[in-house]
């Protein structure tokens, strides 16, 4: 399974796993099974660290830490334990910021909740984004747009978008776990509603519908350096021509 790749072994919860040198201890642990709460982590992307709910404890050479699941890289003969009550304590904490960042979401008050955290003590937010970074992370290294930057107002993060350089793609509102970045589209128009940025949108040369900002298709076709007309066509109309 991993020849030709230096593997190394360890437990997590007393279970002997494997994995290849170099990995983040949380998609090993997921892979083998273990949940562990997470909701900045996508394996596509790079580990951001923002929700600090992946956290578990790591003994390494007899000295136990606790440290983040998603951007702690897996070692020889360590122990891993994913729900101690010094975790469940860490994490406690961590829904509270959360409930207290996005404190309009439907989505964090429902999974607090059934973690067992039904309020917070600390200072509200009167928004629905958790600061995990993923739209910022999605929209620079996949898709690589650079429209969203994380920036800090002192002890404070917040997302500032550059609407100018949005294509209007979608890739931050499907990978948001709050929901809170919406995408509509009426007309021949597309907007993304947390960035206040519309776009006209294509239409297909044969069918007549809509389907894609105009801006989106010529960014693409200049990065990919297409041909002007590689997109009069929607990709049904493509696929049946």
């Amino acid at each position: 399974m991993m020849a030709d790749k230096e593997v190394v072994r360890f437990k997590i919860n007393d279970t002997e796993v494997e994995a290849e040198k170099g990995m983040m201890l949380l998609p090993v642990a997921l892979e083998y099974g273990f949940e562990i709460p997470h909701l900045c982590y996508h394996e596509a992307l790079s580990p951001g660290g923002m929700c600090g709910l992946c956290v578990v404890e790591v003994t390494k050479e007899g000295r136990t830490r606790v440290a983040m699941s998603c951007k702690y890289p897996v070692e020889e003969g360590i122990k891993v334990a994913t729900d101690t009550e010094k975790i469940r304590q860490v994490r406690k904490r961590a829904w509270e910021v959360l409930l207290a960042r996005a404190s309009r979401s439907e989505v964090i008050r429902s999974m607090a909740q059934a973690a067992g955290v039904k309020e917070t003590t600390l200072e509200k937010r009167d928004d629905d984004c958790i600061l995990c970074g993923l739209c910022e992370r999605v929209c620079r290294e996949i898709v690589g747009a650079n429209a969203l930057t994380i920036t800090r107002k002192g002890d404070r993060r917040e997302v500032v978008p550059n609407p100018e350089a949005c294509i209007a793609c979608g890739a931050c509102v499907y990978i948001c776990p709050t929901d809170c970045i919406k995408m509509e589209e009426k007309g021949d128009e597309r907007t993304i509603v947390r960035w206040n940025r519309t776009l006209k949108m294509q239409k297909c040369k044969s069918c007549g519908r809509p389907f894609a900002p105009i801006f989106q298709l010529n960014w693409i076709i200049d990065k990919a350096n297409l041909s002007k007309d590689f997109y009069e066509l929607c990709p049904i109309c493509r696929k049946s021509s």
